[in-house]
């Protein structure tokens, strides 16, 4: 009996793959599928009969259209042998003899009579493997990253140690397919019906590449706070998602090999939140009032108190009131206003002195004709 339904099996199986097919992207495929079997359409809108035929063998002659931004991988028991980049529509040929068809032009009585005998000697299975799947050339989205607590690196502009709690994603791209085939993809991923997904929790392969991507965020914080071409600024990192992009990806290659050894490679980020640690953000508010000080802003900042200065020294103390003004303003000299030489205070009494300051001041441009003169006249007492 056994031998018998060998037989018949492998005569059945043999006229159903004589059939040619068309093979096509699997329907309902997440945006995020990297790599999946192409399957035949063996029916049609109720049209088309080829039901039963084998799911690891392609007939000659079969057709396999490549849709745009995506690769085609051909296999021949378990190995690859071919790789189609371009989009467009195929013709599968093999010189496997489970390949032959008598639709193909390949005879019709030999290819029957082989097959029959070699799938016999299988139990009526066919004795060979063929299969063909894509894999997506585009950027892969969402795939997530996050620290559960602060990582740390040198920071060169603030010169010292910074750390942060961070969360983003970042988009992936398949960059070398033969590599993340042969390299990082599971066997078991490699059957019809199989989908590889980075972003599927139970891909074990793709959390593998998290804890990575974990594990490589401080050295890249690190590459791009340290990159003189990036403004040594860490405020800039949410800005920048294709500057932290590169770093990331530089990090990844030196620490893991990604792209030279998985053919993979990421392309964009997107920071999501950096939550910086507590003496982090005081340096950070130490940097942003310096940088609010700095330049033409901090100079006019500068003036604006000591004209306000000079008007409450007028009004309280006079000539000496001034006196602490133009002491005040040369302990920011640095900001932009030139640094008066003062020799030591005079007696407040000294009409004289108090008229030699004020010309002191008028001269260094902090008071005005007016001023000088009202000065004058309260010092002479007129």
């Amino acid at each position: 009996m056994g031998l018998i339904q060998a037989v018949k099996g492998a005569v059945g199986g043999v006229l159903a793959d004589q059939w040619k097919d068309f093979y096509t992207v699997p329907a309902g495929l997440p945006a995020t599928a990297a790599l999946f079997a192409a399957v035949p359409q063996s029916t049609n809108a109720g049209r088309g009969s080829n039901t039963s035929s084998s799911s690891n063998i392609i007939t000659n002659g079969s057709k396999i259209v490549v849709p745009e931004g995506y690769g085609l991988l051909l296999f021949q028991d378990g190995g690859i042998t071919g790789f189609v980049a371009e989009p467009g529509g195929y013709e599968w040929r093999s010189d496997d003899l489970n390949s032959q068809s008598i639709f193909a032009g390949d005879g019709i009585v030999t290819p029957l009579i082989k097959q029959s005998w070699e799938r016999f000697k299988f139990g009526g299975q066919p004795g060979g493997q063929q299969a063909a799947f894509f894999v997506s050339l585009k950027e892969l989205p969402d795939n997530r990253f996050g620290t559960q607590s602060e990582i740390y690196w040198d920071d060169g502009f603030l010169n010292t140690q910074v750390g942060a709690v961070t969360r983003g994603s970042y988009t992936l791209k398949i960059v070398d397919p033969i590599l993340f085939v042969k390299n990082f993809v599971p066997a078991s991923y490699l059957q019809p019906g199989k989908v590889f997904d980075f972003t599927d929790l139970d891909n074990a392969a793709a959390s593998q590449l998290f804890n990575e991507v974990v594990g490589s965020l401080a050295p890249a914080f690190s590459l791009y706070t340290n990159d003189p071409g990036k403004g040594n600024r860490i405020t800039k990192l949410q800005q920048d998602s294709l500057g932290f992009a590169q770093s990331l990806s530089a990090a990844v290659e030196q620490g893991y090999q990604w792209k030279s050894d998985r053919g993979l490679a990421i392309v964009k980020t997107a920071i999501v939140s950096i939550e910086y640690d507590a003496n982090t953000r005081e340096l950070l508010k130490t940097v942003q009032r310096a940088d609010a000080l700095s330049g033409g802003r901090g100079n006019s900042n500068l003036q604006a108190s000591v004209a306000q200065g000079i008007q409450s020294a007028g009004e309280n103390g006079g000539a000496a009131g001034l006196v602490g003004v133009g002491m005040a303003t040369g302990m920011f000299g640095a900001a932009g206003l030139q640094q008066p030489v003062t020799p030591a205070a005079p007696a407040a009494d000294d009409p004289v002195a108090k008229l030699q300051k004020a010309k002191e001041m008028l001269d260094l441009g902090l008071i005005t004709q007016d001023d000088y003169n009202a000065l004058k006249a309260k010092a002479l007492g007129l």
